[in-house]
């Protein structure tokens, strides 16, 4: 790449090729300015640090999830929509592993509008089963972990038994809506 060609959004497009390749634990600014073909402080002119740069990158892939989910759930409601947003939650992470992998599980102010867009999308697929307030907030909750953690171990192999992923998956969904049409505790 040439050094005029060189932007924040084409550093974001580098970084990204070099978590598709080996991980996020790969992402160095040394590692980006190489494949840049220009020296470290280069890269200077167009994220502050490392930490702005995982950021950025951290932002880029949950906009491109928020996308696959919403793409996932339009038009649909219910059960129907449930599903869809498990599957493709699954889908993407099995597709991405690494680029999932670079999402930063903690809050960053550069990144809050999308992370809002995605609780949006939980809560939007959600909406069938009549849940408000903090009731639709822990439902969100554990729909997020249980597709995220599912599609985490499948990724790092964790299931190493014979038994088909897709039944195991198919049966977490299951569970999850059971457990979304029962009656809710009493607090």
């Amino acid at each position: 790449m040439a050094r005029a060609a060189l932007s924040s959004k084409a550093v974001v497009g580098l970084a990204l090729e070099i978590v598709d390749e080996s991980g996020p634990a790969a992402l160095t600014l040394a590692a980006v300015a190489a494949r840049a073909g220009v020296a470290p402080p280069s890269l200077y002119k167009h994220v502050r640090n490392l930490a702005e740069l995982r950021v950025l990158v951290s932002g880029q892939v949950m906009e491109e999830f928020a996308e696959h989910g919403n793409a996932a759930v339009l038009g649909r409601s219910g059960d129907d929509a449930l599903r869809a947003l498990m599957r493709a939650w699954r889908a993407y992470v099995v597709r991405n592993p690494h680029r999932y992998a670079a999402i930063l599980q903690s809050p960053e102010p550069a990144t809050a509008a999308i992370a809002e867009r995605l609780v949006d999308i939980l809560l939007a697929a959600l909406r069938a089963y009549d849940l408000e307030g903090s009731q639709a907030i822990h439902a969100a909750r554990c729909l997020r972990a249980a597709a995220h953690g599912f599609a985490v171990l499948e990724t790092g192999g964790a299931f190493q038994l014979p038994e088909d992923l897709d039944e195991s998956y198919e049966l977490l969904i299951d569970m999850v809506i059971a457990g979304l049409r029962r009656e809710p505790p009493r607090s």
